[in-house]
């Protein structure tokens, strides 16, 4: 049964792993987690449901959960301000394409929330409905969250590029 949403859903699930996360070995670590999770709570799935938002839902908080660990991690005290805090974790971002890395940058320093609503929504085609399952949220509140990332991406990418919204 876990095989055939493997094969299903599992390149998807790849491609928001590498999305969140800054290289390919983060990536590969959360895939794997992610599946171990469904594997352990396939019993809490609601059939009545689609699949794709409550694996996605999943990955999410895997992913937060690892970022709780990191940021209490006794390396992250070693910094005397949350800003040099947050320049480290920054300057581990990903490589993105050129074409787009203005881009790519201005979404990865958005709040968390912002950012991965943006991150379902445009970069895993998932709509308003789907978005809000996974992040077990209001569709309303997954519109507010778009509609504040565009106007933070706006302000930010307004002398730097023409991209339009």
């Amino acid at each position: 049964m876990i095989d055939q949403y493997i094969r299903q859903y599992g390149k998807r699930l790849y491609g928001l792993c590498l999305t969140l996360c800054a290289n390919s070995f983060d990536a590969d670590d959360l895939y794997q987690d992610t599946w171990l999770k469904v594997v352990k709570n396939i019993s809490q799935y609601d059939e009545s449901r689609e699949f794709e938002p409550w694996l996605t839902r999943i990955c999410v908080n895997t992913y937060r959960n690892r970022l709780r660990r990191i940021m209490k991690s006794p390396v992250f005290d070693a910094f005397a301000t949350e800003d040099e805090k947050t320049a480290a974790m920054e300057s581990i971002a990903a490589p993105e394409a050129e074409d787009y890395s203005q881009l790519h940058e201005a979404i990865n320093r958005l709040p968390e929330k912002l950012r991965i609503t943006v991150i379902l929504f445009y970069f895993q085609d998932m709509d308003v409905g789907q978005t809000s399952q996974a992040l077990n949220i209001p569709p309303g509140t997954v519109k507010s969250r778009l509609s504040k990332a565009r106007k933070l991406l706006k302000e930010v990418l307004s002398d730097e590029t023409d991209l339009q919204f």
